[in-house]
């Protein structure tokens, strides 16, 4: 029951839930940030943690200065490095299924046209997709998995996915260093993280909308 109540506290109060956690975990903060991204990238069956909502509130906690144990200059690298390891996970473990969920329509919740929908995504916008990839929630989580099922070459996906989790991780934590302690976004900032969610998940979205009125036009 503990873990369903730090899922939800991170959902619904991630400002108050890492305050909390710098001021009584001390360092240990570090682990506990290391762990939430390495699970939300590594493992498929965990898309909905916040990524992009905890990047931009340890930024702003980092900037307040009032902990000595919370550094952006420290969490920065190490996150980097979690969400390498994480996709890296995530990419073998597609690779090993790769024959199962070929063979199959589905596995669990995953089906085999979404392998063939992803190559087919990559083969269009080629592979910075895996980059932009990494600013939408739930779809962070599943690349690396089709990438890996999909057998693209990991020279090429390593690549890109470094080169994703350096501006990713980088970009939204000097946003909340340098945004996050704004009078107007500190004093709204439940609005700020919606909206941060709402941009995240807007490609999917539109993708949804352009799917949606393909299928009408094509009736």
């Amino acid at each position: 029951m503990e873990f369903f109540e730090i899922i939800k506290s991170l959902l619904t109060d991630i400002d108050g839930t890492l305050e909390l956690w710098v001021r009584d975990y001390g360092t240990w903060i570090y682990a506990i940030l290391f762990l939430i991204v390495f699970v939300e990238t590594g493992l498929i069956v965990m898309p909905f943690l916040p990524g992009d909502s905890l990047l931009f509130t340890a930024g702003m906690l980092a900037a307040q200065g009032e902990n000595q144990h919370f550094s952006i200059y420290v969490f920065v690298p190490l996150l980097i490095a979690a969400a390498l390891l994480g996709d890296n996970v995530n990419y073998f473990v597609g690779r090993f299924f790769s024959d199962q969920i070929k063979k199959r329509e589905r596995i669990l919740f995953f089906k085999r046209e979404y392998i063939t929908q992803t190559e087919a995504f990559f083969e269009k916008h080629g592979k910075q997709s895996i980059i932009i990839a990494r600013y939408v929630p739930i779809v962070r989580t599943i690349a690396p998995f089709v990438a890996g099922a999909g057998n693209m070459r990991y020279r090429t996906y390593i690549v890109y996915c470094f080169i994703g989790a350096v501006i990713w991780v980088t970009s939204i934590s000097l946003l909340g260093y340098f945004l996050g302690n704004v009078p107007i976004i500190k004093n709204n900032f439940e609005k700020v993280v919606l909206g941060i969610v709402f941009l995240s998940v807007m490609p999917i979205l539109w993708q949804g909308v352009k799917a949606w009125r393909a299928k009408r036009a094509g009736k």
